[in-house]
C-alpha cells in the first residue's frame, strides 16, 4: 500500500513543522466557514471543526491520550492599568448603570470602534502546549514536533539537568530544558544535499532489469554455453583456489603520456621558448619514453604510472610568464600589493582579517558534520521565526524556561493556531460533550 503524503498539496493539512510545503499551505489556507452553508447538522459542524484543528495540534498524539489532557478551565488574564487602578477604585464603573447616565450611542457616527474582546475559545489546545516535544519545537530547537519528539526519545533533552526521554512529559512553571546544540544545529540548519553516486535505482528499473535478465539467460543457446565450459582454464588443485588478477585497462593512461610527449615537441617546434625552457622540455620528452614503456608491462598500475608523470610534470615548471612580469615591473618597485597601502587602508584591512578570522573560528568548515558548514540556516525558516511569551529561550546554550501557562488576553491568545476563532470554537464543544 502506497504511503500517504504527510504535506499533500491536493487535499492540505497543516502541520506544525518548517516545511516548505506546509509553508505553501498555510500561505493558500482560507476560512474553512464551517457551517455558512447551512445543510450540515451542528455534529457535523463540530467533526469537521475537530479533524481540521487535530491535524495541526499534535497530529502524532493518539486521541485518546488528548481527551485526558483536554480541559475546560481556560486561563486567561485581564488588562490591569496600574495607573488607573491607582486612581480609582472600581465604583465609578457600576455608577450609573440603569439611570440613565451610561454613554449614549453615536448612531450617526461613520465608524463604530468595536471593543476588543478576549478569544478564550482559542485556548482550546492549551494543555498540549505544556508537552516536552511541543515546547522544544515552540522554542526553535527542532523544525517539526515529530523530529522534537525524536530528539527526546533518543535522550537529547534534558529538563532540570536530567535526560527526560519522555516526549508527553508536561512542564510546569519554573523547568528549564535544554537539547544537544549538536541537534539543534542539524534542524535548523541548512541540509546536505545527498551525492549523485548514492542514488538508487529506481522501482520501474529495476523491474526492467529483473525482465531482461532471464531473456538474456534464455536467449544463451547450448553451442555458446559449450564454448564457454570449453574455454574455460582448468585450476591446478594444488595451487590456490584464488580467481586471477584481471589485467588491468592501461590504454587512457598511454595515451596522456603520448599526448603530453607531442604537446611538448610541437612547443619545442615553435621555437618561441627560452633556452632553459628547451632543456626542462627535452629532460621531460626523454623521462617519459621509459615511462610509457613501462605503462604498456603487464604488471604496471595506473596510480604508480601517474603518481611518476605527476612528478615529472611538477619537475618541467616551464615558468610561463615570469620573464614578462620582469620586464613590465621596474628594478626598484616590489611585486608585494600590501608595500602599496597607505595606514588607513593597512588598518581596514587588518580589522577585515581579523573578523574574518574570528567568523572562521566561531563558525568553521567541518565536512564530518551532518548539516552544511560554515552553518547557516534552513531555507523557510524565517516565517516560523517566532517565540510564545510563555517560553524564555537562550539559543546560544540551546536551552528554554517555561514561565508560565499559555493565557488569553483582551485581543488575542498565546496558543499559535492558524485557524479563525470560529473553528476552535466548534471543536472546543465538541470535547465538552461526556462520555
Amino acid at each position: 500500500m502506497k504511503p500517504r503524503r504527510y504535506h499533500g498539496l491536493g487535499r492540505p493539512k497543516l502541520r506544525q513543522s518548517w516545511n516548505k510545503y506546509n509553508l505553501y499551505n498555510l500561505w493558500r489556507a482560507r476560512n474553512p466557514n464551517i457551517g455558512r452553508s447551512g445543510s450540515s447538522t451542528f455534529f457535523q459542524q463540530k467533526w469537521i471543526a475537530k479533524g481540521l484543528l487535530r491535524t495541526y495540534h499534535g497530529e502524532h498524539i493518539v486521541e485518546r491520550k488528548w481527551e485526558r489532557m483536554f480541559s475546560r478551565r481556560l486561563l486567561s488574564v485581564a488588562d490591569m492599568n496600574a495607573k488607573y487602578m491607582a486612581q480609582n477604585d472600581g465604583s465609578e464603573l457600576a455608577a450609573g448603570r440603569g439611570t440613565g447616565q451610561d454613554e449614549v450611542p453615536r448612531w450617526g457616527a461613520p465608524r463604530i470602534n468595536t471593543p476588543a474582546f478576549t478569544p478564550y475559545m482559542q485556548m482550546t489546545f492549551a494543555p498540549m502546549e505544556r508537552r516536552l516535544d511541543i515546547a522544544v519545537f515552540r522554542a526553535m530547537f527542532a523544525s517539526s514536533t515529530r523530529q522534537a519528539r525524536q530528539f527526546c526519545v533518543h535522550g537529547a533533552v534534558k529538563v532540570n539537568g536530567k535526560v527526560v526521554p519522555y516526549p508527553a512529559y508536561r512542564l510546569n512553571p519554573g523547568d528549564m530544558f535544554q537539547v544537544d546544540p549538536e541537534r539543534v544545529l542539524y534542524a535548523t540548519g541548512y541540509p546536505k544535499s545527498p551525492p549523485k553516486d548514492s542514488k538508487q535505482p529506481s522501482s520501474l528499473a529495476r523491474e526492467q532489469e529483473a525482465e531482461e535478465t532471464p531473456e538474456k539467460e534464455a536467449e544463451t543457446t547450448p553451442e555458446e554455453e559449450s564454448e564457454a565450459q570449453t574455454t574455460k582454464p582448468e585450476q591446478d588443485p594444488d595451487t590456490t583456489d584464488a580467481p586471477e588478477p584481471t589485467p588491468l585497462d592501461m590504454k587512457p593512461t598511454r595515451k596522456e603520456i603520448q599526448d603530453l610527449t607531442a604537446e611538448a615537441k610541437a612547443i619545442l617546434s615553435e621555437g618561441e621558448v627560452s633556452v632553459s625552457q628547451k632543456k626542462r622540455l627535452r629532460a621531460f620528452i626523454k623521462s617519459a619514453k621509459p615511462l610509457l614503456t613501462r605503462a604498456g608491462r603487464p604488471n604496471a598500475t595506473p596510480s604508480e604510472i601517474a603518481d611518476e608523470l605527476s612528478t615529472l610534470i611538477t619537475e618541467l615548471d616551464l615558468g610561463v610568464g615570469r620573464d614578462d612580469k620582469a620586464r613590465s615591473t621596474p628594478s626598484g618597485e616590489s611585486l608585494d600589493p600590501i608595500a602599496s597601502l597607505d595606514e588607513k587602508e593597512l588598518a581596514i584591512l587588518e580589522e577585515r582579517m581579523e573578523e574574518h578570522m574570528r567568523e572562521e573560528k566561531e563558525n568553521p568548515y567541518d565536512p564530518s558534520k551532518p548539516y552544511v558548514t560554515p552553518w547557516r540556516p534552513r531555507d523557510f525558516m524565517a516565517p516560523f521565526a517566532f517565540i510564545p511569551p510563555y517560553l524564555e529561550v537562550n539559543q546560544n546554550i540551546c536551552s528554554a524556561v517555561y514561565l508560565r501557562h499559555p493565557v488569553a488576553r483582551k485581543g488575542n491568545a498565546e496558543v499559535p493556531t492558524p485557524y479563525p476563532l470560529e473553528v476552535s470554537q466548534l471543536a472546543f464543544n465538541w470535547y465538552l460533550r461526556r462520555r
